[in-house]
């Protein structure tokens, strides 16, 4: 492979030209497809086979009006006051323009809704009034029949002729009327019972300054497009209203991926690193150039199939966070190694070739990792998830074949100006200067495993504290909760924040985490029957706990599958929630005893807690996989049992400190001045098990660099222990460099815009500051200098069935080694 690579890398570097002009083709075409192709990103998450989600199913095929996707507008009065008659008026024509739009179906009226259900209120207490009257006079008409009753049987044979007859007769009249009464008063009673129990769901604040109206599309939400909901919101927004200002929830609002100014400060520091360490605009600006190209043809590439296929915001943002921070990464190392050989006398185009066939086989390698971790998300069986993964995969491998094309190409077309003006004036003068081998001098190298580094002078020390360190950092890990973001996590200033603060507010927090409940009724004789039925399974819906109201919202053409709208008393990420939606699940057997009513819990609260359980659920195993994957791949490259183990176990601390820090700062709200948290909740739903995917990649980015060094002194014949401080001192600049630009890429998301980009980015970047600076360059080589020689040791049996894979091209290199004459072994040996 290393010969293959180095094939590629001089063939990049003779036809530069072409190569870029087809990579610029690459990208205009993958830009035409994502114009041609592309769709709209989702702001939702679904997983099918989840109780919530099956039942949302079973409800669009009974009652397929309940799938249409909604939006609310949070209407307010400036100034606090109560709605004047105007404004009200005004709203309504707002919504009335906004129904006429592309894509909606209805409206809903906050001040109607309010109004029909407070005459539906008045008309009940009417009727439970006029009852109560007849109920009376009833009760007079029984006791004057009575006392006639009694006056018959007084005058015994002098009672008139029929007069027992009439009597009766009056008698079956009283009691029917009875029997018609107690049914109208029991009517009557079964929907003031609804009424008190749908009396916290609200459409006007009691004080009738906070209004809630919501936006009915004629389509499932997953299929209303970015322009039916700006089209909505224009219409509204050109309506005037005055003293009166709307917001809008989430599922109004479209979702775009953009460039913000933290991601732009990330890339500014990572440019900055890059002409510190290579002293050299040009050089600076290589490996920035490569990346740029790789995230564009990857991400383009990506969004061009979100035509075809559900993709969220997420999707794309990782693919350019990844995109980012690895394509510089890889074009930065062959770049180094290209440089050094360079400086050691090696012709430009020979040296292209040779870095690409050492460092570029480490890279593909690396990178091929990346790729299978990431790829390995879809053995979770979590559809967007295995999505994310593979887009991020995609854009990782294109990433490497950049740096393994484009990389060369630019390297032959800037020449020498790869390096600094002095080290190119020096080389001028040495018109013959040996060509030493491309690593590292042989006097260096004896210099630096001389030299001790601090995790080798103290090893024990380093590796306690490390740990230990690490550990404590993992602490809040223990009390980390999983859940999907809500409106609570927006920005403070964006419309989605402000709509939800405010019906939490005027409503309560629960009104932004309604429940659906569906419920399976038996066949209902008659409407009184139905009414019934619904204000008994109210009943055993408002005795849940935390559930503050429940009331029927929608029922199917035969009356027998009934929508109820559960709110509960807390948000929709709390954990009192989290219980209800399970309280109401486990009501099931018992309604079913008592009223043969089954019912089944879905809506987007109860979907996002099913999709954040079985997220859990499924990160243990990834976890196992993922460990098993990392033991196997370090035998086969470092041909060692004690190097796997070592490697493992600093990546599962890497893991544990990551998501302690996590949950610290965005569950916890330690430092969230810092990073713009305003409000603490439950970790991204999905962040878990992602991070351990891309962490295991890139910790085995820096294991491979950093650790190859140590296997390749130590096969050329250094003491194991002295190979360790040789091979990182050889790798710790370049790691070091490539740690502070990833965490910069990714630490610029933080910052960002998209909320579920923020806390990727702070996880992926405390993630590489951990792994990079701590785990690799402390604590494995305090290991590795402990064990000395047993580091190596590999059972013969095992030896003799591992291929040797070669990561670093050291066959290569040897062949390449210069000979008396000063030229390369294999040039002269090509004569």
């Amino acid at each position: 492979m290393a010969k293959l690579l180095q094939r590629l890398g001089l063939a990049s570097a003779r036809r530069a030209w072409i190569v870029i002009a087809v990579w610029v083709v690459i990208l205009a075409g993958a830009g035409t497809a994502f114009l041609v192709a592309g769709g709209s990103l989702a702001s939702t998450f679904s997983i099918s086979g989840t109780p919530a989600q099956n039942v949302a199913d079973q409800l669009q095929a009974s009652l397929p009006d309940a799938d249409r996707g909604t939006g609310q507008v949070v209407f307010t009065t400036s100034d606090g006051s109560a709605f004047t008659t105007e404004q009200q008026t005004d709203i309504a024509t707002a919504l009335t323009a906004a129904g006429a739009t592309p894509g909606v179906s209805s409206t809903i009226d906050p001040f109607q809704t309010a109004a029909d259900r407070q005459a539906q209120q008045t008309k009940l207490t009417d009727a439970a009034a006029q009852l109560t009257t007849a109920s009376a006079q009833l009760a007079a008409g029984q006791a004057q029949l009575d006392q006639a009753k009694a006056q018959l049987q007084a005058a015994g044979a002098n009672a008139p002729t029929g007069a027992a007859d009439q009597l009766a007769q009056q008698q079956a009249t009283l009691d029917q009327n009875k029997t018609t009464l107690e049914a109208q008063q029991a009517q009557v009673s079964d929907g003031q019972r609804l009424g008190s129990a749908a009396a916290k769901l609200q459409t006007v604040s009691s004080d009738n300054a906070t209004a809630v109206a919501t936006v009915v599309f004629s389509k499932p939400t997953a299929d209303v497009t970015p322009d039916e909901k700006t089209a909505a919101v224009n219409a509204i927004n050109a309506t005037s209203i005055p003293g009166v200002v709307e917001n809008y929830s989430a599922s109004m609002s479209s979702v775009t991926v953009g460039v913000s100014a933290g991601e732009i400060a990330g890339i500014v520091i990572a440019a900055i690193v890059l002409f510190i360490m290579l002293g050299s605009l040009v050089a600076a600006g290589l490996p920035l150039l490569s990346s740029f190209i790789g995230v564009g043809v990857g991400a383009l590439g990506v969004l061009a199939f979100s035509g075809v296929v559900s993709m969220s915001s997420a999707t794309v943002t990782l693919g350019l966070m990844l995109g980012l921070a690895v394509g510089i990464d890889y074009s930065l190392f062959i770049l180094n190694r290209h440089r050094r050989q360079l400086r050691a006398g090696v012709p430009l185009q020979e040296s292209i070739g040779l870095a690409n066939g050492t460092s570029g086989n480490a890279v593909m390698f690396a990178g091929i990792t990346v790729i299978i971790a990431l790829a390995a998300l879809n053995i979770t069986g979590i559809g967007f998830l295995g999505l994310m993964g593979t887009a991020g995969a995609i854009v990782v491998a294109i990433a490497v074949l950049v740096a393994l094309t484009f990389t060369p190409a630019l390297m032959s077309l800037a020449g020498l100006r790869v390096l600094p003006k002095k080290e190119r004036a020096a080389l001028g003068t040495q018109k013959h200067a040996a060509a030493a081998a491309p690593h590292e001098a042989p006097e260096h190298a004896k210099k630096a495993s001389r030299e001790g580094t601090l995790a080798t002078r103290h090893p024990v020390i380093i590796l306690a504290a490390g740990i230990i360190a690490l550990l404590i950092v993992a602490i809040p890990a223990l009390s980390m909760r999983l859940a999907l973001p809500d409106g609570k996590s927006q920005p403070t200033d964006s419309t989605e924040y402000i709509a939800y603060t405010d019906i939490d507010k005027a409503f309560g927090a629960g009104t932004n985490g309604a429940i659906i409940v569906v419920a399976n009724l038996p066949t209902t004789t008659s409407d009184q029957a139905l009414t019934s039925l619904e204000a008994k399974v109210a009943d055993k819906l408002l005795a849940v706990n935390n559930v503050v109201a429940a009331a029927p919202a929608g029922a199917s053409a035969d009356n027998r599958t009934v929508i109820f709208q559960v709110i509960p008393s807390d948000g929709p990420s709390a954990a009192s929630t989290e219980q209800v939606v399970k309280d109401l699940r486990d009501l099931s057997g018992s309604l079913d005893n008592q009223l043969g009513v089954t019912i089944g819990v879905t809506g987007l609260t109860a979907i996002n807690i099913d999709i954040s359980a079985k997220l859990a659920d499924a990160l243990p195993l990834y976890l196992v996989i993922v460990l098993g994957l990392s033991i196997l791949i370090m035998i086969l490259v470092f041909r060692s049992i004690a190097v796997p183990l070592i490697a493992t176990t600093g990546f599962l601390l890497t893991v544990l400190a990551t998501f302690g820090a996590v949950t610290a700062v965005y569950q916890w709200g330690w430092l969230g001045f810092i990073f713009g948290i305003h409000d603490p909740a439950p970790i991204l739903s999905f962040l878990p098990i992602l991070l351990i995917g891309i962490i295991f990649g890139l910790a085995m980015d820096y294991q491979l660099f950093i650790t190859s060094g140590m296997r390749e002194a130590h096969v050329h014949g250094m003491p194991a222990r002295k190979a360790v401080n040789a091979g990182l001192r050889t790798a710790r600049p370049v790691v070091v460099a490539a740690g502070i630009i990833m965490i910069s890429v990714f630490g610029g998301f933080v910052f960002g815009d998209l909320v579920e980009a923020r806390v990727i980015g702070f996880g992926l970047a405390i993630g590489v500051l951990v792994d990079a600076f701590v785990v690799r360059l402390l604590l494995v080589p305090a290991a590795m200098h402990l064990l000395g020689e047993k580091a190596w040791w590999l059972p013969r049996w095992l030896d003799r069935i591992t291929p040797d894979v070669d990561v670093e091209g050291a066959k290569l290199e040897r062949s390449e080694e210069p000979t008396e004459s000063g030229e390369p072994r294999a040039l002269v040996g090509a004569r």
